[in-house]
């Protein structure tokens, strides 16, 4: 099924009905919560317009859950959840010592035409 099968142009939307959609339609956050303090100890954000790509941000265990399982945990929220899971692809940055960890849910190190483009912030 082609893109033009599944989606049609609407150029009737409001700047306002486009930031609304996007607000509503393409951040997606993953949690983890300590049942005895409630307090928040796992958590992932992706951002994603449900079509081409999306892109994992984060995924964070604190300190002392650390190796628990908990980015494991996250990972799989992430890579089945109904949205994500109909993107062509889903990419991340991680450090080197990372990529076994995420090479365990089909991600693998990929040649590329993109660059890396950062706009520091001066120390002003």
């Amino acid at each position: 099924m082609g893109w033009q099968s599944r989606y049609k142009v609407v150029d009737t939307l409001t700047h306002p009905q486009i930031e609304e959609w996007m607000a509503v339609n393409s951040d997606y956050c993953f949690g983890i919560c300590d049942v005895g303090t409630d307090q928040l100890i796992g958590f992932a954000r992706v951002l994603s317009a449900q079509v081409y790509r999306a892109f994992i941000y984060d995924v964070i265990a604190t300190g002392n859950y650390r190796g628990q399982g908990l980015g494991r945990r996250l990972m799989e929220q992430i890579v089945s959840h109904p949205d994500l899971s109909q993107v062509e692809c889903i990419q991340l940055f991680c450090l080197p010592e990372m990529m076994a960890f995420y090479q365990r849910f089909n991600f693998d190190l990929t040649e590329t035409e993109q660059v890396l483009l950062v706009q520091p912030k001066s120390s002003i």
